[in-house]
């Protein structure tokens, strides 16, 4: 018989989890974890202790993430993207040199090469931003495609929706589009 041991390099990694007080370290301990693995790939987080991950990211350089962001499911992050504080994003991607601003809302979105979203946007499954799209604050855009250069930039919900390219939406603009039984797409040039 033979007796072999194993050396934990890192204490928390044999800590348990007791009661909720000691889940709550070892969730920090992960997070902050998971922190240090994304600034070795090139990423900035203003305060690695206000930052979650809670499923797969991969990311590029020169990313700079602010406080209180949450990165939920698989969330791609090319180079040059900059999301800003108080930020939820779940399964998206996020295109090269976009710009996420505060309090904005992502889910199942993809976000093209250098568009920008928010403060307070809320993009929703289906949501596609074509090239230098904008989505500006208060903005809620579900299963809608913008246009290259296309904006929309405040208070307005886009549903089910095709946006043409350098279209410029109104504020208070809402495609609804639903008769009762079935969903219509609504197609502006």
């Amino acid at each position: 018989l033979v007796v072999a041991t194993e050396t934990a390099l890192d204490a928390m990694e044999v800590q348990g989890a007791n009661d909720r007080r000691q889940l709550a370290e070892l969730e920090r301990h992960y997070q902050l974890r998971e922190g240090r693995r994304l600034m070795a790939l090139g990423v900035t987080l203003r305060d690695p202790a206000r930052f979650d991950v809670r499923g797969e990211v991969s990311v590029g350089r020169d990313v700079l993430i602010d406080i209180n962001v949450v990165l939920e499911g698989r969330v791609v992050i090319e180079d040059n993207v900059v999301i800003g504080p108080n930020c939820y994003i779940k399964d998206s991607t996020l295109r090269k040199g976009v710009v996420i601003k505060a309090n904005s809302h992502l889910e199942g979105a993809v976000l093209g090469e250098g568009s920008d979203a928010g403060p307070f946007a809320r993009l929703r499954p289906g949501t596609v931003l074509g090239k230098a799209a904008h989505v500006g604050n208060f903005v809620e855009l579900k299963n809608a495609v913008m246009g290259e250069g296309a904006k929309a930039g405040h208070l307005t919900y886009l549903g089910d929706a095709d946006i043409g390219a350098r279209t410029n939406i109104g504020a208070g603009t809402i495609t609804c589009n639903y008769d009762g039984a079935n969903k219509h797409k609504t197609f502006i040039g």
